[in-house]
């Protein structure tokens, strides 16, 4: 497996070895030993998988203490713009986010630790598979706005389509603010 970092501490990428012939494919998703040895938490207790059609943006979600959760994320099919932002207010990377295109043909991987909020935009059909390290708490599940100018994401389209929920969310600022 190929492992690359970002400029940011903690999220990474994984592109795992494929092996194919004349039947078809087969590569090894997750290995515990491996991703341990690569600093992720585990153990992950829930699975997730969404569909989301071309255009689609979901995020930034994140669960707030103490159930906050680590994920891994993949495509199983299609192609996603997948985004990591920096939640940690004692990070001196706050506030910054990372970014990888996720691809259901390379079966790429994004780890995002606790302490990040994750978001989505499809750039095609796609289905969104990811392992969480903490299981969905209601209370807990919050988000930021997608266009938030303090976090300025570079996402590939200005015209997304979005859930009620989605386009109500707070900025980073305004949500900071409300929580103390």
């Amino acid at each position: 497996m190929e492992v690359s970092y970002f400029d940011i501490e903690g999220p990474f990428q994984v592109v795992p070895d494929i092996f194919t012939d004349d039947r078809g494919l087969f590569f090894e998703s997750f290995r515990a030993k491996f991703f341990s040895e690569l600093g992720a938490v585990y153990p992950f207790v829930q699975d997730n998988q969404s569909f989301s059609k071309k255009g689609v943006l979901r995020g930034i979600h994140f669960q707030m203490k103490p159930h906050e959760q680590a994920k891994l994320v993949k495509v199983a099919y299609g192609k996603a713009f997948d985004v990591a932002v920096d939640l940690r207010p004692e990070s001196p990377t706050f506030g910054k986010y990372v970014s990888v295109i996720l691809d259901g043909t390379i079966h790429n991987m994004l780890y995002i630790p606790e302490g990040f909020g994750h978001g989505f935009y499809a750039l095609e059909d796609c289905i969104i598979q990811y392992k969480c390290t903490s299981y969905y708490h209601p209370d807990s599940d919050t988000g930021l706005i997608w266009n938030d100018p303090d976090l300025n994401i570079d996402w590939p389209s200005i015209d997304p389509i979005l859930s009620k929920k989605d386009s109500g969310l707070p900025t980073l600022q305004s949500f900071m603010s409300n929580k103390i």
